[in-house]
């Protein structure tokens, strides 16, 4: 077997392979002897044609697959041969197997995986938030918590921000009707987020029974872009008005909150420690993204296409089946690759580099590290032993938790390395990030 290596671009590689056909010749007659001894032909028993009618029903078939099996095994073989690391899978290029005289050629067309070196990383700054949940951040969740479980009751009173209405609604642009609410109207709570200021104004004052009009002039840049740059007149008729109550903080709510004797004091003991938990878990999901970026800074090189490519389609379908799940048609969106493309690099990148970092350093994750994971996730679950014994019924299973301990253990390797500072951060910004 001939190998040659050309050196296209800095990733990309031609390598042009010739196989002796010699040897192959054996592997064709061996499996038209196989197939003559069950293949059935009119005028012969099973096993008793010739071999050259076999040959000439089945010659074409075995040839292709021991040539195709062929370049699978040479082209393996000149990789690992010229030590080189494939990205993604090659295009091969062969004139028609039948033409081959002695030997038969190919050319297979490919990137490899680029070297990768990081910087000194002792260099690298990284911040940590640092803050304690104090009793003030106790009071706002609990505050939070007492308005999810609002409930409204009618009122007699004009509409004022905060109640619940029930409403009635045309909506008209350039007198042309675009928009009917339901018979049953629809539930809106004055103020809420998700609509323009401008539009809940109106409707306060509004009164059981009563009927306002007027208009919105929407912005250029409004969603959804129907409504952009457009004047919409509204017809609402108010069908109810209602106020909403809160819940007392009493023994009654604790219990809802899963406090079995109702103590006050209990509840907000656990509250604080939830709200502790949820903190350790921000932290470190910002310490490993500030982690992640410095990594990604410190090591210059470009991602092979093929990779980049893989990741963009993934990004797409991921994307696809979000929306899916939203109850909006994907195709409806129109995705295109260029949407995701920089994602995909600094993904593709940060992949590759990951890769290297553990490789080199043997950072892969123990199976006490592993167990460990399984056991965080089951910890938010009623009966964790059963979740623990489901990733453990299948070991494939158990590669988002080895990943995920694996990261922490690049995480943990670079912090060594890099300059950490705390930063203190206030409670509400935390919870706000992403």
């Amino acid at each position: 077997m001939a190998v040659s290596v050309e050196k296209i671009s800095n990733l990309e590689r031609r390598m042009t392979i010739s196989v002796p056909l010699a040897p192959l010749e054996g592997q064709i007659r061996q499996r038209l002897s196989q197939i003559s001894r069950t293949a059935k032909f009119a005028g012969f028993r099973p096993g008793k044609a010739p071999i050259g009618l076999v040959n000439q029903h089945y010659g074409d078939q075995v040839r292709d697959e021991v040539y195709s099996k062929a370049v699978e095994t040479s082209f393996g073989d000149a990789v690992e041969e010229n030590k080189l690391r494939v990205a993604g899978f090659p295009n091969i290029e062969h004139k028609p197997f039948a033409e081959a005289a002695q030997d038969f050629e190919y050319t297979a067309t490919f990137e490899v995986l680029p070297e990768i070196q990081l910087k000194d990383l002792s260099k690298v700054k990284i911040e940590q938030p640092a803050l304690e949940v104090a009793d003030a951040d106790v009071e706002k969740t609990l505050d939070v918590l007492v308005k999810q479980r609002v409930t409204f009751e009618p009122v007699k009173r004009t509409a004022k921000k905060g109640d619940r209405i029930n409403i009635a609604l045309i909506a008209s642009i350039d007198g042309k009707e675009v928009e009917r609410t339901a018979d049953n109207g629809i539930d809106l709570v004055l103020g809420e987020p998700g609509r323009m200021a401008d539009f809940d104004d109106a409707l306060l004052g509004g009164k059981a029974g009563a009927t306002k009009t007027f208009e919105i002039a929407y912005p250029a840049d409004h969603n959804p872009a129907q409504l952009a740059g457009k004047t919409v007149s509204y017809e609402v008729t108010f069908n109810t008005v209602s106020q909403p109550v809160l819940p007392p903080v009493d023994a009654e709510f604790a219990k809802s909150l899963g406090v079995e004797d109702g103590n006050i004091d209990t509840m907000k003991t656990e509250i604080k420690a939830s709200l502790t938990q949820e903190v350790e878990k921000r932290v470190k999901a910002r310490v490993k993204e500030a982690v992640f970026q410095a990594l990604i800074a410190e090591a210059e090189f470009e991602a092979p296409k093929a990779i980049v490519g893989s990741e963009i389609n993934r990004l797409m379908q991921v994307t696809a089946q979000n929306l899916q799940q939203r109850g909006m048609d994907p195709k409806a969106i129109q995705l295109e690759p260029a949407m995701f493309e920089e994602q995909a690099k600094r993904n593709a990148a940060l992949r590759l580099i990951l890769a290297e970092v553990v490789n080199t350093n043997n950072l892969q994750a123990t199976p006490d590290q592993i167990r460990a994971m399984v056991d965080t996730f089951a910890q938010s679950f009623e009966k964790p032993a059963e979740l623990v014994s489901w990733y453990y019924a299948d070991v494939k299973r158990l590669d988002e938790p080895a990943a995920l301990a694996t990261e922490e253990n690049v995480v943990n390797w670079v912090l060594n390395q890099a300059k950490v500072t705390n930063k203190k951060i206030k409670f509400d910004e935390l919870m706000a990030g992403a």
